[in-house]
């Protein structure tokens, strides 16, 4: 299977059984996956979760935060942010690790509602989460499910995918945050790290610096892609408990 590289276009040949590896140009050196080169769509929204723990399932969103990114440009003025107030109290650990207390969320909308205006506020934009693939989707579809919120499809991009196009996958090399932040040379001074709004700032930034080193288009060609689940406008009819 031949495939365009959305860099320089020079012909690339791909697997038909494995469509999801990341290929490497032989003319330029740009990685990219080749089954998600037909995109056109330029909008984007950067967006962070903290929650009450680690399970889905068990645990409620917190807060909400967002930038987006659109033709190719962070829009650090078009956010949005939100706490959200959790059925049980946030944890002494969660306080300490993210900075939200109970008191900040006391008087919050629920998360469901919280999550439905982020909803509203990004539309039909592509979602990028660093993580997000594992994290930060489940949440999202598992606070829509809970409630029973009817459900609509967004793309999703993973900056963790971002990262491994720019650094590659070899053992040690690491993804994470604060790595990307070391790698990019973000400032970070009078940023606050694991709140949701200091978060998405941090990751705006670096997504854009990657979105720059690797020559990507307005439309993230090349960068792998999930499906997230939003709730539908208008989802919750109903008075929130």
């Amino acid at each position: 299977m031949i495939v365009s590289c959305p860099r320089c276009t020079q012909a690339v040949t791909a697997s038909r059984t494995r469509p999801e590896a990341l290929l490497v140009c032989g003319s330029c050196d740009h990685r990219f996956y080749g089954f998600d080169c037909h995109h056109q769509a330029e909008n984007f929204v950067i967006y962070d979760l903290e929650t009450t723990g680690l399970d889905p399932l068990g645990e409620e969103i917190i807060q909400i935060a967002a930038m987006r990114f659109t033709a190719g440009r962070l829009r650090p003025a078009e956010t949005y942010s939100s706490f959200a107030k959790p059925r049980k109290p946030i944890s002494a650990f969660i306080q300490q690790y993210t900075g939200i207390t109970n008191r900040h969320v006391a008087g919050a909308p629920r998360p469901e509602a919280v999550l439905l205006e982020f909803a509203e506020w990004s539309g039909d934009a592509t979602l990028i989460a660093h993580n997000g693939l594992r994290f930060d989707s489940k949440f999202l579809q598992a606070t829509c499910e809970q409630h029973g919120m009817p459900m609509r499809a967004v793309g999703g991009i993973d900056s963790i995918h971002i990262s491994k196009m720019l650094y590659g996958n070899a053992p040690g090399t690491g993804h994470a945050l604060d790595r990307l932040v070391e790698r990019l040379a973000i400032d970070i001074a009078g940023v606050a790290r694991h709140d949701a709004r200091g978060d998405v700032e941090i990751l705006g930034y670096a997504v854009a610096r990657m979105w720059t080193h690797l020559s990507l288009d307005a439309a993230f060609n090349g960068v792998r892609r999930h499906e997230v689940l939003l709730p539908r406008s208008g989802a919750l009819g109903g008075l929130i408990q």
